[in-house]
């Protein structure tokens, strides 16, 4: 079982990688020009850690869980059906998200200028993003409690991932509202729904936690980190900047977190 002190501190990263949308919000409300390079890098190189952490420490951490408890065979099937059934799930809340309110679309600060852009009303985004980001607020919970060594990288990852969707808010509260204040709140209490992730799986899975769910969960996991990385954040990254961009940041990830593993075994 799992010390207090560790259970504790995987909720203050999940709750720093979910509320991090603030800083997409502030962004919008206080920057002249969005910065299209530096966000493509970012994108790319949170894609990068999180397709890294998954193919090479998560998912073999899983089957280790798994071939223990029930036999190599079954071990792998259960890996495979965790890990698609990860990515079905993310699946599953695309599609309650209308598409005329992606909060996944790329938006810039300019557009706090243009009023005649983003007329659907920004409560709706909001609360997209938040049905959106509760599954990250279990990946980073479960992945905190499996090793901090993955947690904080992925922790980072995600809250980069967050900033332009604390953009994608913003934007059109402001143009729905017309108050900055009004625009910054909902932004940052859009991403609550990730520590609210993290609070359910501790209720309802904590106390059942074995080896062999430790396992079904990282596989999971990893099975979402992938689909976010390859449905939201490299087409973000493409759509904000130019691809070779996008894709030095993914080699970036990447190769930060081989580091990073590295010096850690």
């Amino acid at each position: 079982m799992f010390a207090e002190p560790k259970i504790l501190f995987a909720f203050l990263l999940t709750a720093v990688a979910g509320l991090s949308t603030g800083i997409g919000s502030l962004i919008a409300l206080l920057a002249k020009k969005t910065n299209t390079n530096f966000l493509s890098i970012s994108l790319g190189f949170s894609a990068g850690i999180m397709i890294y952490v998954s193919f090479m420490e998560m998912m073999p951490a899983a089957l280790t869980g798994l071939s223990d408890a029930f036999g190599d065979k079954l071990g792998n099937l259960y890996l495979i059906l965790a890990f698609f059934g990860g990515i079905i799930l993310i699946i599953l809340i695309d599609f309650l998200i209308p598409e005329n309110v992606n909060p996944h679309e790329a938006h810039g600060v300019e557009e706090m200028q243009d009023t005649t852009k983003l007329k659907h009303t920004g409560t709706i985004v909001a609360l997209s993003i938040a049905i959106h980001n509760f599954p990250e607020g279990i990946a980073t919970f479960t992945s905190a409690l499996e090793s901090l060594d993955i947690a904080i990288p992925i922790t980072v990852a995600i809250a980069i991932h967050n900033i332009p969707e604390g953009i994608a808010v913003a934007v059109p509260i402001y143009h729905s509202s017309g108050s900055r204040k009004k625009a910054f709140w909902y932004s940052f209490l859009s991403g609550l729904s990730e520590p609210v992730g993290a609070i359910l799986a501790y209720i309802f899975l904590f106390r059942f936690w074995t080896p062999s769910l430790n396992g079904f969960v990282l596989a999971a996991v990893s099975g979402i980190m992938v689909f976010i990385s390859l449905d939201e954040l490299l087409p973000t990254a493409e759509k904000y900047g130019k691809h070779h961009l996008s894709i030095t940041g993914v080699v970036a990830g990447m190769l930060v977190m081989a580091l990073s593993l590295f010096l850690f075994i």
